[in-house]
């Protein structure tokens, strides 16, 4: 009876102990489950672009002599170009871009070329830049006005663009366009001119390559 007693007493500690064991481990550290951290947006605007625009062109106030007219006219063209974005908010570009103009007067230009070089500043997706550089008119006159067939000018302009993702952007701006005077010789063989100019706004869509583009698009 005194080994059974002993032996029941010896089970009844090792019963005790074996909680108090487990108690007295370390126990494991909780560890929280990171935040979920949304996509953020790295912009980069290096790429080559192709696209297409529509808008209206307005005539200067001289080029309305002798039956032209300053009402604005539907346009429509393409464009392309590349950029360079650098230090690093600012972009440089050149562009050359094409526009038809649907008109039917004798003494209107009927289709506006530009090759031109830009600078914009650029935060997040928009980019404000200026433009400028060399025009070309498809200046088709006829009834005595001098330089049938083309004339060559300047231009110059402004506009904002948008990156809506890293592929696709949005643009509007405005361009003018300056193709110096216009000369012309009357039935009574009077020398007179007028100063071939454009005024234009446009809306266009561009779709962009991103070729040098290293690094770019959508991190977590």
């Amino acid at each position: 009876m005194k080994k059974l007693l002993l032996s029941t007493a010896a089970l009844a500690l090792v019963a005790l102990a074996a909680p108090a064991s487990a108690a007295d481990l370390a126990a494991r550290p909780y560890t929280k489950a990171p935040a979920y951290a949304p996509a953020v947006p790295i912009y980069n605007w290096t790429g080559f672009y192709i696209g297409g625009h529509i808008g209206g062109a307005f005539p200067g106030n001289d080029n309305n002599l002798l039956g032209g007219s300053n009402d604005g006219t539907f346009m429509g063209g393409v464009q392309g170009g590349y950029d360079y974005q650098f230090a690093p908010n600012w972009v440089f570009g050149l562009e050359a871009n094409y526009s038809f103009l649907s008109t039917s007067s004798n003494f209107d230009n009927r289709g506006l070329g530009s090759v031109t070089g830009r600078v914009g500043y650029t935060w997040g997706p928009a980019l404000l830049y200026v433009k400028g550089g060399y025009a070309w008119a498809d200046s088709r006159f006829t009834n005595g006005f001098a330089g049938d067939g083309g004339r060559d000018g300047y231009t110059v302009g402004g506009g904002l663009e948008y990156l809506f993702t890293q592929n696709w952007s949005g643009k509007v701006e405005y361009q003018y366009y300056d193709f110096g005077n216009v000369n012309f010789i009357t039935p009574t063989l009077a020398v007179g001119g007028f100063k071939n100019d454009e005024h234009t706004i446009k809306a266009g869509l561009n779709y962009r390559f991103n070729l040098g583009n290293f690094g770019a698009g959508f991190v977590q």
